[in-house]
């Protein structure tokens, strides 16, 4: 099972030299994949999560591509109904073939209804929005709608793997009929233990092979173990986590995106402190495996 990051792409003193010794901390640390989120508004609600500016992530990503040299690089998670399917389908290919294979799409519905209403989207359509853009991204990867040439899409720009991230039954579903992996977001292990359950009795019913599982956690070492009956995985000692990875594994993760930021904007002044912890999970990880 590899292990990825997740990296702030928001907030004032996210700079450009910040953002590079990211990249080269995780790519250093011998991490496998590089994410980033997505806002294109900043509206009231996003910003008491996460302070503009935000770096839009195709962006982004395109320039640490050149920049870095062998690890992946994703959204977790791009959200669909904010751009036309075309535009994304090209970006996304685009950015697949000129970092030699390594970017992963992952995909969400959204959940900032101001964000959606500065954008003019129908926040109530989100879902089926998301369900027809990856429908019209699939037909363009592979050639099929009308007036587009395979020539210019299967043939020269196929599509990067597709994660579907979200937690409900709806993203469960979706991840099975339209991704190659589904990709949670913070729980408790008895939560996606039972989840695992439902992919599997979904998948069964759609007769579709499994999407890998790719989950992303939260990251946050503590000196000692966290008891609360209620503990998400990845927050606890070095001990609770590496077991929490464990559990992942023996589920069929074959990667887990851990997530330093803890929602405190002042943290994004001082990484330093995320890259210690990264760096600690990172030569405990590779010690057990």
């Amino acid at each position: 099972m590899r292990l990825g990051v997740n990296v702030p792409n928001f907030g004032p003193t996210t700079t450009v030299e910040v953002l590079e010794r990211w990249a080269h901390v995780a790519e250093g640390l011998g991490f496998d994949l590089l994410m980033m989120s997505d806002h294109v508004l900043v509206t009231p609600d996003v910003a008491e999560r996460y302070p503009g500016p935000f770096h839009d992530p195709f962006t982004t990503l395109a320039w640490l591509a050149g920049r870095t040299s062998h690890i992946r690089l994703g959204t977790t998670v791009l959200i669909m109904p904010y751009r036309q399917p075309a535009l994304t389908a090209q970006m996304a290919a685009s950015l697949h073939r000129l970092s030699h294979g390594r970017f992963v799409l992952g995909v969400g519905v959204g959940w900032a209804r101001r964000e959606f209403e500065a954008l003019g989207v129908p926040f109530g359509r989100r879902g089926v929005l998301t369900d027809e853009h990856l429908d019209e991204m699939r037909q363009i990867w592979g050639g099929g709608v009308d007036g587009v040439s395979p020539a210019l899409t299967h043939h020269e720009l196929p599509g990067p793997p597709v994660w579907i991230g979200g937690n409900s039954d709806a993203a469960l579903r979706r991840a099975v009929v339209a991704g190659e992996g589904w990709h949670p977001l913070g729980f408790t292990m008895d939560w996606i233990t039972d989840a695992v359950g439902r992919l599997t009795a979904f998948a069964d019913e759609a007769g579709r092979a499994m999407p890998t599982l790719a989950p992303r956690i939260r990251l946050r070492l503590s000196d000692k173990p966290v008891t609360d009956s209620e503990r998400e995985a990845g927050i606890g000692s070095l001990e609770q986590v590496l077991d929490d990875l464990e559990r992942l594994r023996a589920l069929g993760s074959e990667t887990v995106v851990l997530d330093a930021y803890h929602g405190d904007p002042a943290e994004l002044e001082r990484p330093a402190r995320a890259w210690r912890d990264l760096a600690i999970v990172a030569e405990a990880w590779a010690a057990r495996s």
